[in-house]
């Protein structure tokens, strides 16, 4: 047993938030998000039974935002039906989340669209399933260096 590892991290998680470099992303995706299609060039972890929001603060009490970045941060949104993209109440919990540990990743954060989105997560060095009932309830995290 570690101290101060928060329980919800995996030994498979953990490892490969450590192998991680500085720019590398993960993927959270909600209990809909097509998780192991995404990951197929990357590495696929599983956390059934856990919420999004609880993910990501558990990865984001050990894994630095990378504040080099213009946005280390991207959820999805919603057409607003006014040419711009709008949050669902996932996306602010997720992003309320964020803000508790870095205040200035979460105000620099991306909202994209679903596909756009999809482009992102294919491209993560791991993808992440959770058993996230909301909609939405997806984000990407970009590791920084502290």
């Amino acid at each position: 047993m570690l101290r101060g590892i928060p329980p919800e991290l995996s030994p498979q998680l953990l490892e490969t938030l450590a192998e991680m470099g500085h720019g590398d992303t993960i993927t959270i995706g909600d209990a809909y998000f097509a998780a192991a299609s995404m990951a197929k060039n990357s590495r696929l972890l599983r956390a059934d039974g856990m919420s999004a929001q609880r993910m990501a603060d558990a990865i984001l009490q050990l894994m630095p935002l990378d504040n080099m970045a213009a946005s280390s941060v991207t959820v999805m949104g919603i057409e607003d039906g006014k040419g711009g993209l709008a949050l669902l109440d996932m996306s602010e919990k997720l992003l309320e989340t964020v803000r508790r540990h870095d205040e200035k990743a979460a105000e620099t954060s991306e909202i994209v669209d679903r596909l756009t989105f999809y482009e992102r997560a294919e491209q993560s060095f791991a993808v992440l399933a959770t058993g996230e009932p909301e909609h939405y309830g997806c984000i990407i995290l970009q590791k920084g260096v502290r």
